[in-house]
Order: C-alpha cells, then sequence, then structure tokens
C-alpha cells in the first residue's frame, strides 16, 4: 500500500539548483520509474524497462531552472495546501485557485511533481522549478507512483528510439535552457550508436537542428544482431528486398575471411560465394545468403534481434581456400 506524506506541503521553490537537497533514487521491485527530459518537455513512466505513458509536462523557466539529476518520489499528498514562499502566512487551501493542483508528489528540497490550476501552461517554460502536468495526467501518475520510485531528469535535445517494426525515429528538441549547442557531428555520432548514421545526409541533420521542432525523421528499419549469445556491433537493414547483414562486423565475430569481387558484386568465403551488396560504404549479404558465406543460420525474432548460430561444417581443405580467392 502506497504510504502517503500527511500534512501541509510548503511550496517553496529554490530559485536555482546549487541549494537543492539531492534525493537519492530507490529501485522498486517493480522496476518501476519516472524520467522527464526538460529539452522535450515529456514525462515518461516506465515499468520493467517498458514504457506505460507518456504526458507532456511544464518545466522552471529561465531563471529557476529544474535541476537535472537522479532523484526519487519521497511524499506524496492528495489536496495539498500551497504556501507562497514570499509570504509564509500566505496559503492556499486545495481547490480551484491552487496552483499545485490536486496531487503532489514531492522529490526532495522543495521540489516535486504535481497537477495545475493552468493547464494553459503546459509545454512551457514558466514554473519556479517544479513540473507541472495537467491535471488528470498527474492524477493518473499518482496512482502508479509509489514512494520511492526514482525520477530521473535530464536535457536531452537529441532522443533516438527504435520503433517496434524496426525503424529508427530521431527527434531534436528546441534549446529552451541554452545549455546544449548541436552540431552535425554530435547529432551523427548519436545516430551512430543505432547504426543509422550513414542513413541521412549533413546536410538533411542541418536543417534539422536549425528546425529543431521536436517532429520525428524515420530512418532505415535496422537490427541488432546476435552470433551465439554474442552481439555484433553492426547492424542487419531491412530493405525492400529483404534483411541484409552487415559483413565486416559478422566477419569480426565469427574470424571467418571473407573476400569481395568489386566487378561481380561477390563475397567469397571458404564456405562459398554469394551476391554482396554495398549499402552506406559497407559490405552487406542477404539473411538468406549467411548460411552459404558463413555457415550460419538464425532469423528475425519477435523482440527485434536477429540471432544467428554457427552450424556444423565439414572440414575446409586448403585447395578449397584457394579456389575461393578472387580479385578484392
Amino acid at each position: 500500500m502506497k504510504k502517503k506524506i500527511a500534512g501541509i506541503i510548503t511550496a517553496m521553490f529554490l530559485l536555482g539548483a546549487a541549494n537543492f537537497a539531492w534525493a537519492e533514487p530507490t529501485q522498486g521491485s517493480t522496476g518501476e520509474k519516472i524520467t522527464i527530459n526538460l529539452a522535450s518537455r515529456i514525462l515518461t513512466f516506465w515499468r520493467n524497462g517498458k514504457k506505460v505513458t507518456m504526458y507532456p509536462i511544464a518545466a522552471g523557466k529561465q531563471e529557476t531552472q529544474t535541476p537535472i539529476g537522479d532523484f526519487s518520489v519521497i511524499e506524496m499528498e492528495i489536496n495539498p495546501v500551497w504556501v507562497d514562499p514570499k509570504d509564509m502566512k500566505k496559503k492556499v487551501e486545495s481547490g480551484e485557485d491552487n496552483p499545485l493542483g490536486y496531487r503532489w508528489m514531492g522529490i526532495g528540497g522543495h521540489y516535486g511533481i504535481h497537477g495545475t490550476n493552468r493547464p494553459e501552461s503546459i509545454g512551457g517554460y514558466v514554473s519556479n522549478g517544479c513540473i507541472r502536468l495537467w491535471e488528470e495526467n498527474a492524477e493518473e501518475l499518482y496512482e502508479m507512483t509509489d514512494i520511492g520510485t526514482p525520477v530521473e531528469i535530464d536535457y536531452e535535445r537529441v532522443v533516438i528510439e527504435r520503433l517496434p517494426d524496426g525503424r529508427v525515429a530521431y527527434y531534436i528538441y528546441p534549446d529552451g535552457y541554452h545549455r546544449q549547442y548541436l552540431d552535425v557531428a554530435t547529432v551523427r555520432k548519436a545516430l551512430a550508436a543505432f547504426g543509422v548514421a550513414d542513413f541521412v545526409s549533413d546536410a538533411d541533420i542541418e536543417e534539422k537542428i536549425d528546425a529543431s521542432d521536436g517532429q520525428p525523421t524515420f530512418l532505415s528499419s535496422s537490427y541488432r544482431v546476435e552470433i551465439d549469445d554474442l552481439w555484433v556491433s553492426g547492424v542487419a537493414l531491412k530493405l525492400a528486398n529483404g534483411i541484409y547483414v552487415p559483413v565486416a562486423s559478422v566477419s569480426a565475430v565469427t574470424k571467418q575471411p571473407v573476400i569481395s569481387d568489386w566487378d561481380a558484386k561477390t563475397l567469397s568465403s571458404p564456405l562459398g560465394k554469394v551476391p554482396g551488396e554495398w549499402l552506406n560504404n559497407k559490405w552487406y549479404v542477404k539473411l538468406e545468403d549467411v548460411q552459404k558465406l558463413y555457415g550460419l543460420s538464425g532469423s528475425l525474432e519477435a523482440d527485434g534481434v536477429l540471432r544467428l548460430r554457427k552450424m556444423e561444417q565439414p572440414p575446409v581443405r586448403h585447395q578449397d581456400l584457394l579456389n575461393t580467392a578472387v580479385k578484392g
């Protein structure tokens, strides 16, 4: 059962993060947590590593920015009373005039997540440092939250996510706090972590930075690759005519050399020769040809991972290896 902290909530919002009493996060047994991105002004509630819901927020204004860091919910109250930080004798009881709305989730140092009587403020940088939600969202989040729920607050203008269908979407948000300069190289490095940096031009990235509108840009479908429980550094790509596997990355794990023939656009190993595809300055092989080239078999599984396994192969004679050598 949730432990509700009774009593008057003194909403004395600090003017900065310097004097903030940082609350140690605690990991709940259910694996629930709250993350807040101040750049996107989005709060996400997670359970067991999966997004449950997302809410738009209002964050601290420029001169009273919401602090960044790891916190936890340390107090919760229904129908909180607001106390004016400038005049401790001035209080507003619960009701339509209360700036905290009808739900309060404190994270320490007089900062908290709460409802609001100013729904038009959601999406902006307007508070004295607290996180505001539309009232219905605050009440819904309150029911999902417990004392001790971790709260992670950061400021990330570049957000990248892999969608269930394998596509990668990336967003760039405006620099509301003027604290995170972005250039093409920075964004490309972030995209490289998802294996899709080569799918967008410098000009396109520059245009997206200039826009900084928080709208998604969808890139090629890509999938993590695993060989006998070992992760491969590259990603497989889904194109119109099938799934393609990165040759150099697979060779690095299997220790299987592959020779390319640029003229014939083929790839050869001691096991066989298959058509190759030169994509984004890298050689790829079609999934159905991986067996012939590497002696691997596998498939794309429901969790978006391409899992490959080594198959038993007859010993390769030295003459066979020489016969497969072609001009690279």
